[in-house]
């Protein structure tokens, strides 16, 4: 996440076309020039964070897939599908800092993190499309505890051995009490199974955190903890994952930014 891009207003077209195809289509590259993410917190993003080294991939499940991974069963109908947006900048985005807790359509529906950052941006999109806003407590940003407002260079000379052991397992928490990956993982899959059941075959516009994107990404994909490192998020960027009925799911946009150009 650390570009420097504005955090532009969406126009009401910049949410990404989704196909009704059960494939995906390829994620597009990230902009150039943003620089490489670090931890998949919500600030301390730009430092090149080492791949977490040994960290169990069981630690967190995707949801349960009935009709097995095959491509040709019967039509499941249209997915529910998530639209993820990254809050716009603040004071914290672009120094890299730890930034945590601490109507009209019925087809479509605004879903926002309590944090404040989250429900500006979603009142501005919502303004545009003409829909309320619900916020959802579940979509928060991980508590860094007293990491926050820290960039990751400070967390490594203040807390050396903290930062080492979260880097490792996303079960160590921040030092101060915080949140470990496995509990966020815990609480954004409660949270994106609520939202599920609440808004099947719907297009939903969630706008939230780092954490909780690459989160609902990486249980679409399968993919370990440690996959979490390896994302780049750039504030008021894009992403979509589609859920089908048989628990397939299809990550559609990560990370895109074309609307801010």
């Amino acid at each position: 996440p650390g570009t420097t891009s504005p955090a532009g207003t969406p126009a009401p077209g910049s949410a990404p076309a989704l196909a009704h195809a059960r494939v995906g289509t390829a994620a597009p590259a990230a902009p150039a020039g943003t620089a490489p993410q670090a931890p998949a917190g919500g600030g301390a993003h730009g430092m090149a964070a080492p791949a977490a080294a040994g960290a169990p991939a069981g630690a967190a499940q995707t949801r349960p897939t009935a009709g097995g991974t095959g491509w040709g069963g019967p039509d499941m109908g249209a997915p529910a599908t998530f639209v993820l947006l990254r809050h716009g900048e603040t004071a914290l985005t672009p120094q890299k800092r730890f930034s945590g807790s601490g109507g009209t359509d019925p087809e479509q529906a605004v879903v926002s993190s309590p944090l404040r950052r989250c429900r500006e941006t979603a009142q501005a999109v919502a303004d545009r499309l003409g829909l309320p806003v619900t916020v959802e407590e579940g979509l928060r940003e991980t508590d860094f505890g007293a990491w926050e407002g820290l960039t990751f260079a400070e967390v490594r000379e203040r807390f050396p051995d903290d930062l080492q052991a979260w880097l490792d397992s996303p079960k160590a928490a921040p030092t101060g009490g915080g949140e470990s990956f496995a509990a966020v993982t815990r609480r954004v899959s409660a949270t994106r199974d609520r939202l599920l059941s609440a808004y099947a075959g719907r297009t939903v516009l969630l706008v939230t955190h780092v954490t909780p994107v690459k989160t609902l990404v990486r249980l679409a994909l399968g993919a370990p903890p440690e996959s979490l490192f390896k994302m780049e998020l750039s504030a008021a960027s894009l992403s979509a994952v589609a859920y089908y009925a048989d628990g397939n799911t299809s990550v559609r946009l990560l990370n895109d930014t074309s609307h801010l150009r």
